[in-house]
């Protein structure tokens, strides 16, 4: 027994050894194995071009994973006539004006097996009729689940079988200077990938929308690409690209995404609720200046001041008055309105939550319960 046990460490020892030797001097022939029977796939990082070799940097293997869940979105909308188009002068030298439907075109992105796709409002409002074309050349009717202006994202569903679906990334966790691909159908060539860097997080205060908190990146994004999706180098989900900043309507490397951060909320609700529900407190915001904090004598130097309370509102039931500076909610630092909005929207209604407040010299803690968020007067408009 002592002698067969010899044998089998010797045996080892001397396959470690020629493991080592081999991995030392001829890599490539460790490679080849990987991908075949018994090979470990977490070994895989990118797939081998066709010379059989993986090319250094490529996002291949990103692009791959999640482009056939990125779909193109092709709108119509019944033409508006002219009440004068019934009048033969009026056609006579106008023409037959307002006869063709509108037409539109934008992207969007599965993310669920039951058919639910994510994409921008602005793609899909008004529209009549939704036509969804996957990657592999099918097509469906869609339908609109919900849509939320406030943040510009629509929640559509089709009925196909054998769906790809993208998976759901972590916003929170990307960082200047990440890696992306922006996956779309710019101009209705078909799709494509662009790649650039998170160029800055929380781009707010840009008119777009009432929740701003935009992903900023340089990835080619162009018209026909709202809706689509903005991946990290793991192929998962990090954004839902909207907006460009363009003189000229081409990309000037300056693009906007949501985040997933306020897409799954979005998504979450609209799939649960029908509605997107949101917190609200009723209080009149400001940004902090000098100016400000002198005239209602705060010695702040950071946060939002309150520059007027709604009478018998949750703010005014808590305790808040005009010429506090509300510098945290619910442990969350704000530092601006729009961080202000997010986080009390972020907050359940009757739900208390905790603000603390500066007044004066004194900072104070105040629990408030939010009541639900009036829906907007009007909507977004395309």
């Amino acid at each position: 027994m002592k002698r067969l046990w010899l044998l089998f460490s010797q045996t080892v020892t001397v396959l470690v050894a020629a493991y080592f030797v081999v991995a030392t001097l001829q890599p490539d022939w460790i490679r080849r194995g990987i991908g075949r029977p018994g090979a470990v796939p977490a070994l895989i990082e990118a797939a081998p071009n066709a010379a059989g070799h993986v090319p250094a940097g490529s996002l291949s293997s990103a692009a791959r994973k999640a482009a056939p869940a990125v779909v193109s979105i092709n709108t119509s909308k019944a033409p508006v006539r002219d009440p004068r188009s019934s009048d033969p002068w009026f056609r006579f030298f106008f023409g037959d004006m307002g006869s063709e439907p509108q037409v539109g075109l934008g992207s969007g992105v599965i993310v669920s097996p039951d058919g639910y796709i994510l994409t921008n409002n602005h793609v899909v409002e008004g529209a009549d009729e939704i036509e969804v074309t996957l990657s592999d050349s099918r097509h469906a009717r869609a339908r609109t689940i919900g849509t939320d202006p406030e943040t510009d994202l629509a929640i559509l569903k089709i009925e196909l079988d054998k769906l790809p679906v993208i998976v759901l990334g972590n916003s929170d966790e990307l960082a200047v200077g990440d890696i992306v691909l922006a996956i779309g159908n710019p101009f209705g060539v078909g799709q494509t990938v662009t790649s650039g860097i998170v160029s800055a997080l929380g781009r707010s205060q840009l008119g777009i929308n009432t929740f701003e908190n935009f992903i900023q990146t340089d990835a080619a994004i162009n018209p026909g690409n709202s809706g689509g999706a903005l991946v990290d180098v793991d192929g998962n989900l990090m954004g839902i690209n909207t907006a460009i900043y363009s003189r000229s309507g081409g990309s000037l490397g300056i693009g906007f995404a949501i985040p997933m951060s306020t897409a799954r909320m979005v998504l979450d609700g609209i799939v649960r609720e029908g509605k997107v529900t949101r917190g609200w407190i009723g209080v009149e915001p400001g940004e902090l200046s000098p100016e400000l904090a002198e005239t209602f004598g705060v010695k702040a130097t950071s946060g939002v001041i309150i520059t007027g309370v709604l009478q018998d509102g949750p703010a005014a039931l808590g305790g808040v008055r005009p010429g506090d500076v509300i510098v945290e909610v619910a442990g969350k630092p704000v530092g601006n309105v729009a961080a202000l909005l997010s986080a009390v929207a972020a907050l359940r209604p009757g739900m208390p939550a905790q603000f603390q407040v500066q007044r004066g010299n004194s900072v104070i803690a105040l629990q408030l319960t939010p009541d639900v968020r009036p829906q907007p007067r009007r909507t977004r408009q395309r």
